[in-house]
């Protein structure tokens, strides 16, 4: 433990650390023993106060106090590992208690119900906050591997004639055309839409106690600025009321589902934003402006990416990549003869 040091004042103060709030206490006496008694005092019932303490109690002080920090679809990722996935005589056990085993068995019932990404995600984010307090658990744990998959993608002359007319047509081609996450497209509101530039600065998510909605996307280069070709701008114009998607979000998505399965396709939503990644690969789209136009984030790039947002390098490519869906939503599909059916490419997941 620290030494108490004498105050102009005359006093003595000491500081010791709480791992439970992650700052420093301070004490203050008039004697040096009476301030460092008082430390040590609180560092007992600290240490007390630390054996009682549960995987779930640390988890939900985690929570707590990154709540402001977090986004909430990764809050809510979090909660249903504790509430859902994790079993509750694990996430109730003492920390002071728990063993390697305990770990091992919890990683081993896992495995019985769910895929290894699912227990990867939730281990992840408990065995962390395990070792914080015991870094001696689970330094070789073994969570399942998962495993590399290969999805079959349509082009995307054929996902806009899957839904040329759709009541969700805006949707899908905001998602597929300018890779807005589902997300954001639920923030959207007229006022969002400038001329032909669009701002995606909010997003609308479903949590357990209902719709949340933040005004601040899912990371800081998520929110932008696209510019949208003619025919989404007349569109989105078409909408009326407060918000652009006056559905729910899983409406959306298990009408999204429906047509695709029939159309032969096992794809998620988010599966349109890497069918718009491949299709700016395909015309040669800088990596730069293709992770600013699709919010993506990388350690190595942060500090390039951000420009002018609309320079005359950019511009060009925004021209580049809105033309080509233009010409795209232009072209009819000739479904007859199954010719866009046949271009489909593969893509390996990471």
């Amino acid at each position: 433990m620290a030494t108490a040091r004498k105050l102009p004042s005359g006093n003595y103060r000491i500081r010791v650390y709480d791992k439970k709030t992650g700052k420093y206490v301070s004490f203050t006496a008039e004697t040096k023993k009476k301030a460092e008694k008082l430390a040590a005092d609180f560092q007992i019932g600290a240490a007390v106060r630390a054996s009682c303490v549960t995987v779930r109690d640390r988890a939900e002080e985690y929570i707590a106090i990154r709540d402001n920090k977090l986004s909430p679809s990764t809050i809510e990722k979090y909660r249903k590992a504790i509430d859902q996935q994790l079993s509750p005589d694990f996430v109730d056990l003492r920390i002071d208690r728990i063993t390697d085993k305990d770990i091992i068995a919890e990683v081993n019932r896992l495995a019985g119900k769910y895929a290894p990404k699912t227990i990867r995600n939730a281990m992840n984010f408990i065995l962390p906050i395990i070792r914080d307090e015991r870094p001696e658990l689970a330094r070789h744990i073994d969570l399942p591997k998962v495993q590399k998959k290969m999805k079959e993608y349509p082009r995307a002359e054929e996902v806009m004639h899957l839904f040329r007319g759709d009541p969700y047509e805006l949707e899908i081609l905001l998602a597929l055309c300018c890779s807005l996450r589902k997300e954001e497209i639920r923030g959207l509101k007229p006022a969002d839409l400038s001329g032909n530039i669009l701002t995606i600065n909010r997003v609308k998510i479903d949590t357990k106690d209902g719709v949340l909605v933040k005004d601040e996307a899912k990371t800081v280069e998520s929110r932008r600025k696209i510019e949208l070709p003619p025919f989404l701008v007349q569109l989105y114009r078409a909408r009326t009321g407060d918000w652009i998607l006056a559905t729910g979000g899983n409406a959306l998505y298990r009408h999204y589902k429906y047509v695709m399965s029939k159309a032969g396709y096992d794809l998620c939503f988010h599966d349109l934003r890497h069918i718009n990644a491949s299709e700016m690969k395909l015309l040669n789209i800088p990596d730069k402006y293709a992770m600013e136009r699709g919010g993506w984030s990388s350690d190595n790039i942060l500090k390039s990416v951000y420009q002018s947002t609309f320079s005359d390098e950019r511009k060009h490519f925004e021209d580049v990549i809105n033309e080509h869906f233009s010409k795209v939503y232009d072209t009819k599909c000739d479904t007859k003869n199954n010719k866009i059916a046949q271009i489909r490419y593969f893509k390996r997941l990471r």
